[in-house]
């Protein structure tokens, strides 16, 4: 792996996987502690909507992804917390509809797409130096917002009656996390693609609510999880020649089936323990 560091790519891809890792860390706490993971899901899917519309109308493709997937956030938001239909039917017509959107406008666009796929299955060996940038600059205001809002955040996660109670602008809060959840989302477009997105999300931040309670101590272990599968994963698909975005994905999900497996059997000699 030292050796693959020489090289511009390898380094651009291993800042690019840590700049996540912290967004993910913290963001995907928060998602999964608010159990909204397949409204995450949903955002990070619509985002694709928001590519076709940056290569219809020749933008910026990551723009239009940011604008798309936080009004689909918001307006998801929305739903299930203002409407009585079927949450999880609506929130996934919304999904569908958002990516047949992006698909339509890809294919109405002139012009050979080369780098479309990426934006699928990631591409984190071909993260330039000015995404590296604009990636740094969704960090700060991700950290930022959470710092500037963070028992907000906590009330409205463990205990919303009492919230509104204590008059924290539930609603408010809840839209500005998943308007931060979009931001994440974007950004890890460039590691793994829309495709494995939710997994990165979440996968980390549910490792760590299974190892502690504290929710900072939730989101530190998350982020550095985040980090070490990043790595791990990079060094195998350099070193087997796989797919990136999906190597971290498999490792990610391996350490978190092992995190299962271990608390089932050391629950079941407990449980022989007392039988004893």
């Amino acid at each position: 792996m030292m050796e693959a560091l020489q090289y511009d790519f390898m380094r651009n891809a291993l800042c690019a996987g840590v700049l996540v890792s912290l967004a993910c860390g913290i963001i995907g706490t928060f998602v999964v502690v608010n159990r909204i993971v397949f409204i995450a899901g949903g955002i990070a899917h619509t985002a694709y909507g928001g590519i076709g519309l940056g290569y219809f109308f020749n933008f910026n493709p990551l723009l239009g992804a940011v604008a798309f997937s936080t009004i689909a956030g918001l307006a998801m938001g929305i739903v299930q917390r203002q409407t009585r239909e079927r949450t999880d039917t609506t929130i996934g017509v919304m999904w569908a509809v958002g990516m047949a959107v992006g698909i339509i406008l890809v294919d109405l666009t002139p012009g050979y797409k080369a780098d479309l796929m990426s934006y699928l299955f990631g591409s984190i060996l071909s993260v330039p130096t000015g995404d590296l940038q604009i990636m740094l600059g969704f960090d700060a205001i991700a950290i930022a917002l959470v710092v500037l809002f963070y028992k907000e955040l906590v009330a409205i996660s463990f205990d919303e009656t009492f919230a509104t109670i204590q008059n924290v602008p539930v609603n408010g809060i809840y839209f500005l996390l998943l308007g931060e959840i979009a931001l994440t989302v974007v950004m890890m477009m460039q590691v793994v693609g829309l495709i494995l997105t939710i997994a990165l999300l979440t996968i980390p931040a549910a490792i760590s609510t299974q190892l502690v309670r504290d929710l900072k101590q939730m989101m530190a272990i998350a982020c550095l999880l985040g980090v070490l599968f990043t790595f791990i994963g990079l060094w195998l698909s350099y070193t087997l020649n796989l797919t990136s975005g999906a190597t971290i994905i498999l490792v990610s999900g391996t350490a978190y089936l092992s995190i299962l497996a271990l608390k089932w059997r050391s629950r079941r000699s407990a449980c022989g323990s007392i039988v004893k």
